[in-house]
């Protein structure tokens, strides 16, 4: 069993109410020449999860502390043009994001809630709000 440290929240930067799916972001980190997808969780637009690389296995998604880390992304991130960070989570998103990270912090109590943009050295808007904030009393 690996040893938690962090849940980290993406969002997939693509466009506001474009849905994606856990295949098709499979797909696009294959092609980086991954060896999976590099989240755990994948909730789309209805708030549906989707499974990932399974959270026995270490994820692909924040460099350098992959080992420790669970990786949850949300689809969406951006505005519809693709020019500005937003946060496009939808009320069935916000809502699923905080029942699925409740029931992570059950698992692994002494993990710390984190977006990918709170970790050292990352230059990226994601997952375009504030999670720490956010998730501070899960």
């Amino acid at each position: 069993m690996r040893s938690i440290t962090h849940i980290v929240i993406h969002c997939t930067a693509t466009p506001e109410g474009r849905e994606h799916t856990a295949a098709e972001i499979r797909s696009w980190h294959l092609a980086k020449g991954w060896k999976d997808i590099g989240y755990h969780y994948v909730v789309k637009l209805d708030g549906s999860v989707e499974s990932g690389r399974p959270v026995s296995e270490q994820g692909a998604h924040v460099k350098g502390h992959n080992a420790t880390t669970i990786g949850v992304v949300y689809v969406g991130g951006m505005d519809k043009g693709m020019k500005e960070p937003k946060d496009t989570r939808t009320e069935a998103q916000k809502d699923t994001l905080r029942v699925l990270l409740t029931e992570l912090k059950k698992d692994y109590p002494h993990a710390q809630i984190l977006g990918h943009n709170d970790f050292p050295g990352v230059a990226k808007a994601c997952p375009s709000f504030d999670a720490l904030t956010e998730y501070a009393q899960l």
